[in-house]
């Protein structure tokens, strides 16, 4: 069983910055893409950024391009979402997920282990 764990998560003002952490609990996981997802209050889940298995194509959103790096450290097997300039709509519960190949997808389907979440809260 792989136990995915998300930290990093606060209440902030407007244009400050939070680093999220997601820690995988098996090693093989490293072998998995990772996204972020984030789901805001009375909104769908949506996807954030994805960083495949040897941290090769990161990718983010529009919404968040410019803004959020994804990155990882598979020694330490820990994916990290580095987010600057944060804006009230960035409020949200974020997810970290493992993909169910070596690549990420913006498809919550593909995914097979989930973190519980951490709350972002960005006030303006």
């Amino acid at each position: 069983q792989v136990q995915v764990t998300e930290s990093g998560g606060g209440s902030v003002q407007a244009g400050a910055s939070l680093r999220l952490s997601c820690t995988v609990s098996r090693r093989t996981a490293s072998n998995n893409g990772i996204g972020w997802f984030r789901q805001a209050p009375g909104k769908e889940r949506e996807f954030v950024a994805g960083i495949d298995w040897r941290g090769g194509n990161p990718y983010s959103t529009d919404s968040v391009k410019g803004r959020f790096t994804i990155s990882r450290d598979n020694g330490a097997n820990t994916v990290y979402l580095q987010m600057n300039s944060l804006k009230p709509e960035d409020t949200a519960i974020y997810y970290c997920a493992v993909a169910l190949r070596n690549t990420w997808s913006t498809l919550s389907s593909q995914y097979r282990y989930w973190g519980q979440g951490t709350q972002v809260t960005v006030s303006a």
